[in-house]
């Protein structure tokens, strides 16, 4: 079974060093789209406008294949 990489940038970037084995890549979008909200979930106000907040997907070539960026904006 393929592994998958979740790096998590928000301040700083944090590296998934031992990943998941998950079916497919179909798989790894489910699992970043739910593990996503659980982490913005738990950001409160760590997340300040004019922050952003990203997770990157990762297959075991290092090959970058999904990208979910959340960007927080203060309007005037």
């Amino acid at each position: 079974m393929p592994r998958y990489f979740f790096h998590v940038t928000h301040k700083r970037r944090e590296l998934d060093r031992e990943g998941y084995e998950l079916p497919d890549e179909h798989a790894a979008w489910s699992e970043a789209t739910v593990t996503a909200g659980q982490i913005l979930q738990g950001l409160g106000e760590k997340l300040t406008p004019h922050g952003e907040w990203r997770m990157e997907v990762v297959d075991e070539s290092r090959n970058t294949l999904y990208v979910l960026r959340i960007n927080a904006e203060k309007r005037t």
